[in-house]
């Protein structure tokens, strides 16, 4: 059967296939340590649970507003004035089934044929297939890792062209934690307003941020910033709720209202009780996300000794998040490998360790290793990984 343009031209998600293949081989009773999923390895906190469950005995099983309930709705706004000192109303903002619908939606919802997003490397995988999908052109400027990964506001200049609409800035970064400072902001921000470029400002890991470190948001900079960004955040990473699928963005009224009306004719509402559930996470005790960070921030400290530890392997420490992004390109040459993706199969096949090659971030140098997973796994897959990389 023929298959459209969009979905033929699209690559399938590395992070979800390596995961996919490290449980195919662990239900097959091999024992695989698998370092590749982005999401907490803690269950849901219980009062989120107890509020999905009385949602659901209330009868509240049904259809909602497109948009979500107004309950989370105004939680979400009160989250901004509160987190943020950014004032939303809830007609500015949407609920949606995870931050990936929600940037899924953005990119239908702006581009047209042709129209070109930049977008950083290291990037998060499903940036450049969401921007095809909606007929529009994927640009790439490269972050230093002499800079942390980071680009700065010359090279974002330089990339823009008449048809460039929109920039993504996603910090903390998947894949690398690295958090971009305020100077850097304001200057990136300063070329996208004088080039009038939508800023995609993905805060997904905002509230996973270490060692003292600030996150600001560029709509914060001032009112055009703010008139010219849209917000894309959810309960996935910090409330660990990665299968509750409850994401939103916020920004530009119109913007935001072409969403709704998109999904009006898609997905419809996101699921009713699991609204219930991020209204909890949202409003409620926050000392489970509290020690989740100080629980990452052990085994992030762990992770990067241990990996420079490694003969041919040098890891920077990620502010934010909870990946690590280290340099294999060493180890890879005195091994004989000269593709990141053959290196890392090669990696699972003989030491049954699982992690992300950099391919699908954009870099050819790197993996990604999540230490969202326990001290224990982490500790016992570093170890594999110094035995595959000296032992050869």
């Amino acid at each position: 059967m023929k298959l459209s343009k969009r979905v033929s031209i699209l690559a399938p998600s590395p992070t979800l296939a390596i995961t996919a293949k490290a449980n195919e081989l662990k239900r097959q009773g091999v024992d695989v340590v698998g370092l590749g999923a982005g999401e907490p390895d803690f269950n849901t906190p219980a009062h989120i649970i107890e509020a999905a469950e009385k949602a659901m005995r209330e009868g509240k099983t049904k259809y909602t507003a497109t948009a979500g309930i107004p309950e989370l709705l105004k939680a979400i706004s009160e989250k901004f004035e509160r987190d943020n000192g950014l004032t939303y109303s809830t007609k500015q903002i949407i609920v949606t089934n995870g931050g990936k619908h929600a940037l899924y939606n953005l990119f239908m919802s702006i581009l047209d044929p042709g129209d070109e997003v930049i977008i950083p490397i290291p990037y998060w995988v499903s940036y450049p297939e969401m921007v095809k999908v909606a007929d529009g052109v994927p640009v790439f400027i490269e972050g230093a890792e002499s800079n942390a990964f980071k680009v700065t506001a010359q090279q974002v200049k330089e990339a823009i062209t008449p048809r460039t609409r929109a920039l993504i800035i996603n910090s903390p970064s998947n894949p690398t934690g690295s958090i971009y400072t305020r100077k850097e902001l304001e200057e990136i921000v300063d070329v996208c307003l004088t080039h009038k470029v939508l800023m995609v400002s993905d805060e997904i890991y905002e509230k996973l941020i270490y060692d003292g470190h600030e996150h600001v948001s560029v709509a914060t900079f001032s009112k055009e910033a703010y008139e010219n960004t849209v917000i894309i955040n959810g309960m996935s990473k910090p409330y660990s709720m990665t299968g509750w699928r409850m994401g939103y963005a916020a920004g530009n009224e119109a913007v935001i209202q072409a969403m709704v009306d998109l999904s009006s004719h898609s997905t419809s509402n996101p699921t009713s009780f699991a609204q219930y559930g991020a209204l909890a996470a949202l409003t409620g005790p926050q000392e489970p996300l509290e020690m989740m960070k100080r629980e990452f921030v052990k085994r992030r400290d762990r992770v990067v000794e241990l990996l420079n530890q490694i003969d041919g392997i040098t890891c920077l420490k990620p502010e934010g998040a909870f990946y690590v992004f280290p340099n294999v390109s060493k180890a890879m040459a005195k091994m004989g490998y000269d593709d990141v993706d053959k290196w890392s199969e090669a990696l699972l096949e003989k030491e049954k360790v699982a992690l992300v090659p950099g391919s699908g971030f954009g870099s050819k140098e790197n993996v990604r290793i999540s230490y969202a997973a326990s001290m224990e796994q982490l500790e016992k897959g570093i170890e594999r990984i110094k035995r595959f990389v000296e032992g050869a």
